[in-house]
């Protein structure tokens, strides 16, 4: 092949770019794994030897991206973890622990989830500690809740870790007890410390495990059309995972990792400036080691997400309850001011109005010290005080949202129950925020969500309405943005926020050639039905990582309409 010939050719399709210099074309080249050129340039890069596809006219995007997800967590929940939806009653969720449980050795921990947040006090009495018992068959259990902040642990687990009527509750959370001083299983927070580490010494994970797991949870993104996303909450184990996967060119996506900086609920190590002292190891082509993760507070159900205003007292909280941050102002200056000086970036978990305040507060003070390059990402966010909406721009601070955490479902229905009507329902002001100029980045936050389907979330950022149906209503309508922004929103934005898009988020000559091609142009469709598109082809670098119809494709990157369709 001629040194300048296209080594890949896309013909024939409506591509949206996403450039603003050339927003859309029919024709794509790709060579060495870039975009080489676009439109005639690009035909005229037509070698002997180039690969053909022919789109026909299928429409093309840039691969989509996740800004927040656990996509090691999901992968291991495929292969080795129960995996049941939240939306089970306990009747149910019990019938899914004894058919998994059912698979497994006698000594083998039942492990993984999701119970619904709203089932919590319906979990905590001696009488559902003694049906997941018997669920588990005398096996030890520790299973998640939706929000992967909170744990039921069964008898077995419970002895295992040592945790009696009598042991204290850690700093950071609860281990509730019925009426008796008895532990009900039910772990808030930091109060499922103990057993995670007791999990993790008596049934470790390999990197081997590890690193297979992560490249499943890549895979299942490459079928959403994901090429790119960023881990919430990621450890040593898995950044080194990762590295492992990049040098064996098995690393089909760009990753961005979150280090632990706190760590209240994983039962991590190590966190801190122990993680960090090995960022620059653990980094690789695709791999970019380039944020800390904060956990600044909890979740509204749990009592544990900071409101400037309290919780409803009927509830069962204490008396003008508002929640808490993990960490007081001047710890959390210390950590944003120590890692900007390194050019670290922060990812900071906030679910209440008072923590995203608090973060805006000591951003402010890392911008007028100087420090203007460091990301810095206000993770889900739900709710915020109208008086810093506009801050969000002034400060470049983004907000980093999940869809499926707000919209009409099973965790909103939760949060109704804690908070007033009238702030329950004021979840997510993307309008406002856009508006105001904030950079809005779009993540799943997977598997604490069911899916990472982008479309799912494009659709409720449209209509704010719940996608799957399930759920009727439609929450805060006037915040609901525009389908061109929502679109943004996971993939220019997306990058941005991560910081790679110098290689990735559009179809520009010189970045990746990461691309999907969709069941249907988006811009063709009513509303209703962007919820249902799906990825036919996903590219990554030039090289097709997921394909629908690969059952009767002809062979590896090239091929005509009847394959990607």
């Amino acid at each position: 092949m001629a040194s300048d010939s296209a080594e890949l050719l896309l013909l024939n399709g409506t591509i949206d770019t996403l450039d603003p210099a050339v927003p859309r074309t029919h024709a794509v080249a790709v060579a060495g794994g870039k975009i080489q050129a676009l439109g005639s340039a690009a035909e005229a890069l037509r070698g002997p030897d180039t690969a053909v596809v022919d789109l026909a006219g299928a429409y093309v995007m840039p691969g989509l991206l996740d800004v927040h997800n656990h996509h090691m967590v999901a992968g291991q929940m495929d292969l080795f973890e129960l995996d049941a939806p939240p939306t089970l009653d306990l009747d149910g969720f019990l019938e899914a622990i004894t058919a998994h449980a059912a698979g497994l050795g006698p000594d083998e921990w039942v492990v993984g989830g999701s119970w619904g947040s709203g089932l919590l006090n319906e979990l905590n009495t001696p009488g559902a500690l003694a049906r997941f018992d018997a669920a588990t068959g005398g096996r030890p259990a520790l299973l998640k809740d939706d929000s992967k902040h909170n744990r039921w642990a069964n008898s077995k687990a419970l002895e295992l870790a040592g945790i009696t009527g009598t042991t204290a509750d850690p700093e950071g959370g609860q281990i509730l007890r019925d009426g008796a001083g008895k532990a009900t299983g039910v772990l808030i927070e930091a109060g499922g410390v103990l057993v995670e580490k007791t999990l993790a010494r008596l049934q470790p994970t390999s990197t081997g495990d590890l690193a297979r797991a992560a490249a499943r949870g890549i895979e299942i993104l490459h079928s959403y059309g994901i090429t790119g996303f960023q881990d919430a909450a990621a450890s040593l184990q898995l950044m080194r995972a990762l590295k492992d996967l990049d040098e064996r060119g098995r690393l089909q996506a760009w990753v961005v990792t979150s280090m632990a900086a706190n760590d209240f609920i994983f039962g991590t190590d190590p966190i801190g400036e122990g993680i960090i002292a090995h960022r620059e190891e653990a980094r690789s082509r695709h791999h970019r080691p380039d944020f800390i993760k904060i956990f600044l507070d909890g979740v509204p159900p749990a009592g544990t997400a900071a409101f400037l205003e309290p919780y409803l007292p009927e509830a069962g909280f204490p008396e003008c309850h508002c929640g808490g941050t993990t960490m007081d102002p001047a710890e959390l200056e210390d950590w944003l001011m120590g890692t900007a000086a390194r050019g670290i970036s922060a990812k900071i978990h906030c679910t209440g109005d008072a923590s995203v305040r608090l973060v805006l507060d000591t951003v402010a003070k890392v911008r007028a010290a100087g420090y203007t390059e460091p990301k810095y990402h206000i993770a889900h966010g739900q709710f915020v005080h109208p008086d810093d909406i506009a801050r969000f721009a002034q400060l470049d601070v983004t907000a980093d949202i999940s869809p499926s955490l707000w919209f009409p479902g099973v965790i909103s229905e939760a949060i109704a129950t804690v908070l007033p009507p009238e702030r329950a329902s004021k979840m997510q002001p993307n309008r406002a925020l856009l508006d105001a100029g904030a950079r809005v980045a779009g993540g799943s936050d997977w598997p604490v969500s069911v899916s990472p389907n982008a479309w799912e979330g494009i659709y409720g950022l449209v209509t704010r309405q719940d996608p799957t149906g399930q759920f009727p209503g439609t929450l805060w309508p006037e915040q609901a943005i525009t389908l061109d922004e929502a679109i943004r929103v996971y993939t220019t934005a997306c990058a941005e926020a991560m910081g790679v898009d110098d290689v990735t988020g559009s179809l520009t000559p010189g970045k990746s050639a990461d691309f999907i091609v969709l069941s249907a142009n988006p811009y063709e469709i009513g509303i209703d039905q962007v919820r249902y598109l799906t990825a036919r082809q996903t590219w990554f670098a030039g090289v097709k990582v997921y394909d629908a119809g690969a059952a009767s494709a002809a062979g590896p990157g090239a091929g005509t309409l009847a394959e990607v369709r």
